[in-house]
């Protein structure tokens, strides 16, 4: 049945290189042989896995300077996205945390949506995503009616699938209060055969991603600047100038990493940090298949993936000071490498890839 299905995977653009884009590379796993639709695509910024895929653009891909400025063609993306030919396709899976849930399809097509969260510029986020712009004043005096009219579509996009699946229980109830839908749960894939167990506890702490506002690097970097303790940080993104500016002389920016180089610094940490509200939250999974606890937020997916005293602990707000008092009190010794990462597999990539697939056989027409 697979291989006489007609599949086609939406995406809403290759950029970057996060945790939807590592869904997305396991759903090409699951259908080699389906073309992947974006609106852009920039080969440089993505991961280098897609260069072997076929990867089809929206006339979007050919505008100027679309694949390093991408933000400023916000205003026509829902057009874009709903001029991909989608025809001929028995199913279409969109992995989606703005725009391609809003692909239309045709009448015969069975349209399965990843969502990953509802759009989080449009939603939880709107305020910040405006606070935060470096903009000109005037620009950002024009964006909330945008924004509005965006939002406006996006609820519509999001009732065009026929299916909706979500990364977490915290996504799930997002969905539920924007989008007034349902949404079943299948945690993402996290390559935990990928990262070695490290059973005792390095020399550093450890936190990083993508460097942007929401996910509230600045607490840790604050923290450690006041302790004096050993920080590394990895990953790129608009918030780095300014972390660079708080950071004390023992914290480490690392930059953009591998794979592998990643997986060496976690094994060489005491812990991880994740103080930010996350919908699922790739990289805590990623710390614990190294058999590092993790300090995490006590909401949003880190309540998911992080059991109290077993895997890692929950902080109660979101202050540089409990991260500091966090870390003072923290005691290593106290938790098992084994536990930690016999919690992780429960994530993986093989778990993730069966549930789906399951999924997907239950929910074709007979």
């Amino acid at each position: 049945m697979w291989k006489e299905l007609r599949v086609a995977l939406v995406h809403d653009y290759l950029v970057q290189d996060g945790g939807a884009e590592r869904v997305l590379g396991v759903l090409q796993d699951l259908f080699p042989q389906a073309p992947t639709y974006v609106l852009i695509y920039d080969p440089k910024r993505s991961h280098a896995r897609f260069r072997e895929r076929v990867i089809r653009t929206s006339f979007l891909d050919r505008y100027p300077l679309a694949h390093r400025a991408y933000q400023w063609y916000l205003p026509f993306m829902p057009m874009a996205v709903e001029h991909l030919d989608l025809r001929g396709f028995d199913l279409v899976i969109s992995s989606s945390s703005s725009f391609a849930k809003g692909v239309i399809v045709s009448p015969e097509s069975l349209h399965v949506c990843y969502c990953h969260t509802p759009t989080r510029f449009l939603w939880q986020d709107r305020i910040g995503y405006l606070n935060d712009l470096p903009q000109p004043a005037f620009i950002r005096a024009l964006l909330p009616p945008l924004l509005h009219r965006l939002r406006q579509w996006d609820k519509l996009a999001a009732d065009r699938p026929d299916i909706l699946l979500t990364n977490s229980r915290t996504s799930r109830a997002r969905i539920k209060r924007y989008y007034r839908r349902d949404a079943a749960v299948i945690y993402p894939p996290v390559d935990v055969s990928a990262i070695s167990i490290a059973t005792e506890p390095g020399a550093y702490w450890l936190c990083g991603g993508r460097l942007v506002g929401y996910k509230r690097f600045d607490l840790i970097v604050k923290a450690f600047t006041k302790l004096n303790l050993p920080l590394k940080v990895f990953g790129t993104g608009p918030e780095l100038k300014k972390l660079r500016s708080l950071a004390g002389g023992k914290t480490m920016f690392l930059g953009h990493v591998s794979d592998e180089e990643k997986s060496a610094l976690y094994r060489g940490a005491i812990g991880f940090i994740s103080p930010q509200v996350e919908d699922f939250g790739i990289t805590i999974v990623e710390a614990m298949a190294a058999g590092r606890p993790v300090i995490t937020f006590g909401q949003g997916g880190g309540t998911e993936t992080v059991i109290p005293e077993i895997t890692g602990i929950h902080l109660e707000t979101q202050s540089w000071e409990e991260i500091g008092d966090a870390i003072i009190r923290f005691d290593p010794s106290r938790f098992d490498p084994h536990a930690i990462r016999a919690h992780a597999e429960t994530f993986s990539t093989e778990v993730f890839s069966s549930a789906f697939r399951n999924f997907i056989s239950n929910a074709l027409p007979n």
